[in-house]
């Protein structure tokens, strides 16, 4: 067993940290002495722990969360009671090698949890784990696997959805398959045949968005070193049950260079009467009609051709709760926190915008907006806490240590979320954002819980993902509460979907 070691001797008397024993008790940090690189090789791990409360309560429906960000596309569970610190004797209810390192978030329907992997040898595969922890099947998907950026980037990164019917699993090969529940193949779509042949820098990284029995996919794309030419992209909207065209939408911008890349995945908004599809790369973040994938509106503000960056391709996905679109960027740019009754091109619209951040964006993690709240975490480490009424910072401080790519999930009145190299995860609460402490602190503040599983999450930088969902045994009136962790040891899945 690893031995660890205290990391944070003292804690500073201050309002933050009063703040941070109420809500957070003593919290004991620890580091986890290093280990053999080498060790890890090709080790990918799916992590599982619980928690049993004996609350003699019957329980609603059992929570699924189908694909990247959760069943909202919000990275929010409305799970509770779940444990703050777990390592490989506390809370771990089992362990799960995998062939491979990979990108992908792993999802979950009833007992079955599904995520793509690499095998290290240039295969890809759909693996089927049930909560038991016990290998269900695995399916090897079709196209081959490249290392891009200098091998800290893969082709399995874009994560699979599921209805509880069909899997479907995508790869940066170009193949979107079917499969049912057993892993029997139903269909399969060479997209590069159907839509042309991908030509970015990166890997086609972006998840395909599950909606009413549709798949809809953004494929954005282009020669970078063409300067002549502006960023032109394919929208589309499969069927499900078929892998059929519904329809298919050329998305047209100014981008230009690089920034005709984009590693980002689409978003489902729906306001009330309001309902339409957002794309995110070349520049500009674009709505589109479901029916058709006709443009509704669009979106630029954070590339002004002023001060024209060509290298700043978008990772980091959209995000809308509560009447809020959140906008990242890349690169320390801009965030847009758009309304939603929008129409034609609002970029120089103030009425379009409950407010603008001018810098501050997270380069590759997803925003996360949960009790009135966006938190924006940066590559660095560094979390920025603003108030999504005003526009305003809460405050900002580093939370991380090194890399950090993950998008963060919020479950239990907490944000969740994974560094890159460092071996924790971290609880940071958020159960009234009067309660959060205005520090700007460069140091790493002791008011989060670092969850240990006594090894290195990662030998390179890549993101961590989580699914938070729950499992009811209404036979022993148990509540059982569990986490999906993936946390691959060599990261080669640079970009997240």
């Amino acid at each position: 067993m690893v031995e660890p070691t205290a990391l944070f001797p003292g804690k500073r008397e201050s309002v933050a940290t009063r703040w941070r024993q109420v809500y957070c008790g003593s919290v004991s940090s620890k580091l986890v002495q290093r280990a053999s690189f080498m060790r890890f090789h090709k080790t990918v791990a799916v992590v599982v722990w619980y928690s049993c409360l004996s609350c003699g309560l019957w329980l609603a429906a059992d929570d699924n969360w189908p694909q990247w960000r959760g069943p909202a596309l919000d990275n929010v569970s409305d799970e509770t009671g779940l444990p703050a610190e777990f390592n490989r004797d506390k809370n771990m209810l089992w362990r799960f090698e995998m062939p491979g390192p990979g990108g992908a978030s792993p999802v979950v329907w009833g007992d079955q949890i599904f995520i793509t992997t690499t095998d290290g040898e240039g295969g890809l595969h759909l693996i089927c784990v049930g909560t038991d922890g016990v290998e269900q099947w695995r399916r090897q998907l079709q196209g081959n696997d490249r290392a891009v950026r200098m091998d800290n980037a893969n082709l399995a990164s874009p994560s699979p959805s599921t209805d509880g019917q069909h899997v479907w699993a995508n790869s940066g090969a170009g193949f979107l398959e079917c499969f049912d529940m057993e892993g029997n193949p139903v269909w399969s779509v060479d997209l590069q045949q159907r839509y042309g042949e991908f030509d970015i820098q990166f890997g086609m990284t972006s998840t395909p968005i599950l909606d009413n029995g549709r798949l809809y996919l953004q494929l954005i794309h282009g020669n970078m070193r063409d300067r002549a030419t502006t960023s032109t992209g394919t929208v589309a909207a499969l069927d499900a049950k078929t892998g059929d065209e519904i329809w298919q939408h050329q998305r047209n911008t100014d981008g230009r260079a690089e920034n005709k890349h984009s590693y980002a995945s689409p978003i489902i908004v729906r306001d009330g009467d309001r309902e339409f599809l957002v794309t995110h790369g070349g520049d500009f973040v674009i709505g589109h009609s479901l029916d058709d994938g006709s443009e509704l509106w669009r979106c630029g503000r954070m590339n002004p051709p002023q001060d024209y960056n060509p290298f700043l391709r978008f990772v980091a996905s959209p995000m809308y709760r509560n009447g809020r679109l959140i906008v990242p960027s890349a690169k320390n740019g801009p965030v847009l926190c758009l309304k939603t009754d929008l129409s034609g091109d609002v970029t120089d619209n103030d009425d379009a915008f409950h407010w603008v951040l001018e810098e501050g964006t997270p380069d590759v993690s997803t925003p996360l907006l949960c009790n009135g709240l966006v938190f924006l975490t940066r590559e660095t480490g560094i979390v920025l806490c603003i108030d999504a009424a005003t526009g305003q910072q809460v405050f900002t401080d580093r939370l991380l240590a090194g890399k950090h790519r993950s998008s963060p999930v919020h479950a239990d009145d907490k944000v969740l979320s994974l560094a890159a190299m460092a071996p924790f995860w971290c609880w940071l609460p958020v159960a009234n954002s009067t309660y959060l402490p205005k520090t700007n602190s460069a140091k790493t503040p002791p008011h989060h819980r670092r969850l240990l599983t006594g090894e290195f999450i990662f030998a390179h930088p890549m993101r961590c993902t989580v699914s938070v969902y729950k499992r009811g045994r209404s036979q022993s009136h148990e509540r059982i509460l569990r986490m999906i962790v993936t946390s691959p040891m060599i990261g080669r899945g640079q970009y997240p979907l």
